[in-house]
């Protein structure tokens, strides 16, 4: 296995990112911090929660305390990062709930929501509090699933011109051939793991929505609808505000992080938030379509893509993590990764994922 040891490998860019950096950089666009800096939980970026100082928070509307996220250097170009934020605010405008990027004063006087400093890009957006969604509840699920659909309608509007999209090349393919040729997967586990990663990736080439081949028609002609979607919607990019809570964003789901915005299927912004065993699922899969389809009809085809696009997150992961650890804080975070015992555990995920291709999609 070809881990890099953290001691031994050269200063990470993050590591160049002080307190001090922080607040230079805040103040760079007229935000003041007053001291009070909180790192939130963020292994892509960097993301602090920073008190301000009145009076330069009353100046640029941005409340008295903001989240400053750091992006990870040579991840997103800026063009990328700028389609992310227009889609935030595409979102914003009809009053659906994501919590987007302040346009702000930069250094050179151009006012806009991704700045510089330091060398590292940066974005700033009001602090919202929240808890996690109670996802056993329905009346819960068909309230994401609402503000889901609503979020597709805008997604389905036009296509991103910059950002990518999940198909089983990005999230399959390409992690796999990585981790095989930067020799990251211990050999005692390598024959056992490339053969079930093989037939995975094998089996999901079957599905065309996840392939972009469609023969002479076209990739928009006959398979299902791509969209802009959030990408990363699992339970921990949600805040839920109680309706009894005193929020200026008011009651329900709030939806963070569009780090991962790209196009795919709708069901991508589903499927993660559902658990347990499959009659579990379904319940929960079908209040949320139930929600859903208030708004916005949902393609009942696209239940096939589950337990495909379970298996590629699955791949890339492992992938995401191998790549990552040279920033110390991921030894520190995932000690585990990179064992022996982790690799067969990924072995048994992924020929369970097999199985679970095989069976019928699930039906609400």
């Amino acid at each position: 296995m070809n881990l890099p040891r953290p001691e031994s490998t050269s200063a990470h860019p993050f590591e160049a990112l002080t307190p001090d950096v922080v607040l230079d950089a805040l103040a760079s666009v007229g935000l003041y911090g007053d001291g009070r800096l909180t790192a939130l939980s963020s292994y892509e970026n960097r993301v602090y929660q920073i008190h301000l100082e009145s009076p330069a928070a009353s100046m640029n509307g941005a409340g008295l305390v903001v989240v400053a996220k750091f992006y990870r250097p040579h991840r997103w170009t800026d063009a990328q990062i700028l389609e992310e934020h227009s889609f935030s605010a595409e979102l914003m405008l009809p009053e659906i709930p994501v919590i987007g990027p302040l346009t702000l004063q930069g250094q050179h006087g151009a006012a806009g929501t991704l700045n510089h400093f330091g060398g590292f890009a940066f974005s700033v957006s009001p602090r919202r509090g929240g808890r996690a969604p109670e996802l056993d509840k329905v009346e819960v699920l068909e309230w994401i699933g609402r503000f889901l659909a609503r979020m597709h309608t805008v997604g389905a509007a036009k296509p991103f011109a910059h950002r990518p999209a999940l198909d089983l090349q990005s999230f399959g393919v390409e992690p796999r051939d990585w981790l095989l040729h930067n020799h990251i997967v211990p050999l005692d586990v390598l024959s056992a793991w490339t053969k079930a990663c093989d037939d995975a990736i094998q089996c999901i080439s079957n599905y065309s929505d996840l392939t972009g081949t469609y023969g002479t028609n076209g990739y928009q002609e006959q398979g299902l609808k791509q969209i802009r979607l959030h990408g990363d919607c699992h339970p921990g990019n949600i805040l839920w505000t109680p309706a009894d809570a005193p929020s200026a964003a008011g009651p329900g789901p709030h939806f963070v992080d569009l780090d991962d915005a790209r196009t795919g299927p709708a069901v991508q912004d589903l499927w993660m938030l559902q658990s347990g065993d499959r009659q579990q699922r379904t319940r929960q899969l079908g209040a949320l379509i139930d929600g859903y389809e208030q708004f916005r009809e949902f393609d009942r085809r696209e239940l096939a893509l589950i337990e495909p696009l379970r298996t590629l997150r699955l791949i890339h992961y492992s992938a995401w993590l191998a790549r990552r650890w040279a920033d110390p804080t991921f030894p520190i975070n995932f000690p585990w990764f990179g064992s022996s015992d982790y690799w067969q555990g990924q072995v048994q995920m992924l020929q369970d994922q097999l199985e679970a291709m095989q069976e019928e999609p699930l039906r609400v």
